[in-house]
């Protein structure tokens, strides 16, 4: 059960445009397309660089047509919607190719969305004059015990925020491509829990960043294990910890592998788990002076981040399109997200606390697309 009042996960409110999926790796396999069958979206094309890969994955998944190259899949004209989940320095070329259609309606880009935060603003912008919507895949916003603790937050039965943190102590998968990055841990997992703060408490002023490498990454990198602290507006503090060792990985040793999370307020505690990489649901639990009378009360939910969440992002993109209202992960928002991962690169850089208002984004005036 859920729990009295909570929405751990989306209500499909639109699921009538056609989906074309631009790759054919775990996440669109395993996350996308299991949650698009769950959720009833019409999936009509895929395409990938290995076209093989792409038909092994559209027989799984029962999608009609396979292109030979992501660019003949952009320019079909039963397809509305582009599902990107391609690599950061290839994703900007097909999200530009994309905006030029005038069949395509609205673009699912994946996070990072660009190499640099001054790309993503390029990106952000021409979304904007070209009149496209242009969403990013900040699938950590829809976690099941995200969702419950922002609705908890926001209910005020926390009272003020005063300090939070998300403590990872998990080994990520990292994908062949990020061998040929510089950027590692903040842009491609810190990157969740940097997203799922600014949306559970807004904007931060600052942040500082400290890094070492991993000693299990074998090629070369820059952040390993990261640590970073935020002060938002509010006063609120909160620190986002990835520990990408997390011990080691043998036969016998019995890991402990997690990822942990608790927000302190004024007149309440939550705290709780990430499912991933356990594959179980994410859980919360809370106690609020306010509506528990101090008792600890822990609403649950049968559905999982992976891949239940992908339902939440893909729907609140068909959502946008169908009422012509900006999406719920829109690009200007992400660019405040990309700026923020800049900021604590700045930060380990210059060892030193880094303001947001340093990172210049705002080089134009956009429609919040």
């Amino acid at each position: 059960m859920a729990g009295k009042g909570f929405e751990p996960d989306v209500k499909v409110r639109a699921k009538e445009f056609r989906i074309g999926c631009v790759g054919a790796g775990m996440i669109m396999a395993e996350c996308h397309l299991a949650a698009y069958k769950e959720a009833g979206f019409p999936v009509v094309a895929i395409a990938s660089r290995t076209p093989a890969n792409a038909q092994k994955v559209a027989t799984r998944w029962g999608i009609p047509t396979v292109h030979d190259t992501p660019e003949q899949l952009i320019e079909d004209e039963t397809v509305e919607i582009i599902d990107l989940a391609f690599p950061p320095d290839q994703q900007p070329a097909l999200i530009r190719h994309a905006l030029k259609q005038k069949h395509i309606k609205a673009i699912l880009a994946q996070k990072p969305l660009a190499l640099s935060v001054e790309e993503a603003v390029k990106l952000r912008d021409e979304a904007a004059k070209a009149g496209k919507i242009l969403s990013v895949n900040q699938n950590m916003r829809y976690d099941q015990s995200m969702r419950v603790l922002k609705q908890i937050i926001d209910s005020g039965a926390l009272g003020d925020i005063v300090f939070a943190q998300i403590d990872m102590h998990a080994i990520p998968h990292w994908q062949t491509f990020l061998e040929d990055y510089d950027r590692l841990t903040l842009a491609n997992m810190s990157v969740h829990h940097l997203d799922v703060l600014r949306f559970l408490f807004g904007d931060p002023d600052e942040i500082t960043t400290l890094t070492r490498k991993d000693p299990r990454t074998t090629f070369d990198h820059l952040d390993g294990i990261t640590v970073s602290t935020l002060r938002f507006p509010t006063g609120v503090l909160a620190v986002s910890l990835e520990d990408v060792w997390s011990g080691p990985r043998q036969e016998g040793y019995k890991d402990d592998q997690h990822i942990n999370w608790r927000v302190d307020g004024t007149r309440g505690v939550a705290k709780g788990t990430i499912g991933w990489p356990t594959g179980a649901a994410s859980t919360l639990t809370y106690a609020s002076a306010e509506t528990t009378g101090g008792e600890w009360v822990s609403p649950s939910w049968e559905t999982m981040w992976f891949p239940h969440a992908f339902i939440g992002v893909m729907e609140q993109l068909q959502h946008a399109v169908k009422t012509g209202t900006p999406p719920a992960l829109s690009v200007a928002d992400n660019v405040k997200t990309m700026a923020l991962v800049e900021a604590g690169y700045r930060s380990m850089a210059s060892g030193r606390t880094v303001r947001l208002s340093e990172i210049a984004i705002n080089a134009t005036e956009t429609p919040d697309n």
